[in-house]
């Protein structure tokens, strides 16, 4: 089956599109990757959502215009990877969609928020789509996060050690082979913040590292921020920009004297650093694969791995997924086993009740013709092809 797994994190700066040829060969689920493509929202859109995010205030009508519009650049990114990945052919689309609110209180998950309409995606590529895939998991009484917990385990399973899988978005997050699996805190957040707030919005985030790299670490300051609560909560746990917002920046910013940018960024990269090395050091880890728009700051890799010696940190392009679209892979295999009726979380790492197969399917234009359902519990692990 050819499936194209569309993704936009929290850093909300692109669609992801990646298709993967996938198919089941007795317990081992083979994925062979056919190509990525990505397409920027709009700046009138961006603007909007950015507007839209927390503790910004909305109405229906803004929900409802991003939901359209969300959705309709969603499917302009299927048709161009159907289009430029699977000559036309492919068979099915796995649409993360993007979050906008993710309801904690009390350390659980009371609702999740994707927009981007499905419909849109569907009209447009003739497609059946599955999409919507947290709020099952939340149901089930997990944390609806996160959901790539499940393929890091099957893409980790066997391998040597005790490997990580450790996604840098807006947010990060890490899964261990032991089914441990939790957002650790901001991973790009506060840092694209800074730098959108002190460059009024011209730059969106620190490009290769070279504010933080201009700057210098503030104690004061890494202290205040190294006290969220957040950071002392037992996993599982999920966050989001519900907490880690402009104006959280703006907060912990206040009394600690004045600071230039790129002191601030410095600060914030090490946070990210710090919070991260935490994390993995908690659960023992030899190797960490990391992926997502944060691999791309060599300060912020390179603040990792002095804070974990003897610990390979690497991108996950070293196993064959690459680093910027790993996510969108993971969503194309999530679609894989919803199609064929098989749960797509993994218990211990969401703190469900039971597994779940995920997510509601839009017909394409031929109607649903899905494969049969597969018995058993589904893969046992993931081999990437080529």
């Amino acid at each position: 089956m050819r499936v194209i797994g569309l993704m936009s994190g929290t850093s909300y700066d692109a669609i992801d599109a990646a298709a993967a040829e996938l198919r089941l060969v007795g317990d081992t689920l083979v994925l062979r990757p056919l190509g990525t493509v990505s397409e920027s929202y709009d700046d009138g859109l961006r603007a909007a959502l950015a507007a839209a995010l927390p503790p910004g205030a909305v109405t229906l009508g803004d929900v409802c215009r991003l939901d359209t519009r969300i959705g309709q650049a969603f499917a302009a990114a299927a048709v161009r990877a159907d289009r430029e990945l699977c000559g036309g052919r492919g068979d099915l689309v796995a649409s993360h969609g993007q979050t906008v609110y993710h309801w904690v209180e009390g350390g659980a998950v009371h609702g999740t928020l994707q927009l981007g309409q499905p419909a849109w995606i569907a009209e447009a590529t003739g497609l059946p789509v599955v999409a919507d895939f947290r709020p099952r998991d939340v149901a089930a009484g997990g944390q609806g996060a996160p959901l790539v917990s499940l393929v890091d385990l099957l893409w980790l399973r066997g391998r040597p050690g005790t490997p990580v899988a450790l996604n840098l978005g807006g947010i990060a997050n890490l899964t261990a082979p032991d089914g441990t699996a939790y957002d650790t805190g901001p991973g790009c957040a506060l840092i694209d913040a800074a730098a959108r707030g002190f460059s009024g919005g011209r730059l969106p985030y620190d490009a290769e590292g070279r504010l933080a790299a201009a700057g210098r670490v503030d104690g004061t300051l890494l202290a205040r921020l190294l006290a969220e609560p957040y950071y002392a909560l037992p996993a599982p746990k999920t966050t989001g920009k519900e907490v880690f917002h402009p104006g959280y920046l703006r907060d912990a910013l206040a009394g600690v004297g004045r600071l230039t940018a790129e002191d601030v960024i410095a600060t914030l990269t090490a946070l990210t650093a710090r919070t991260v090395a935490d994390a993995v050091r908690a659960v023992g880890a030899t190797d960490v694969l990391a992926s997502g728009g944060g691999t791309r700051n060599p300060v912020l890799m390179r603040g990792l791995a002095d804070l974990l010696p003897g610990v390979a940190v690497r991108r996950s392009d070293t196993l064959g997924l690459p680093a910027d679209a790993k996510e969108a892979y993971a969503f194309a295999v999530l679609g894989f086993l919803t199609a064929h009726g098989l749960p797509g979380t993994a218990p211990a790492s969401t703190g469900a009740r039971h597994p779940s197969v995920l997510g509601s399917l839009t017909p394409g234009n031929g109607g649903l013709r899905l494969p049969p359902p597969v018995g058993g519990g589904g893969p046992r692990r993931l081999v990437v092809e080529g």
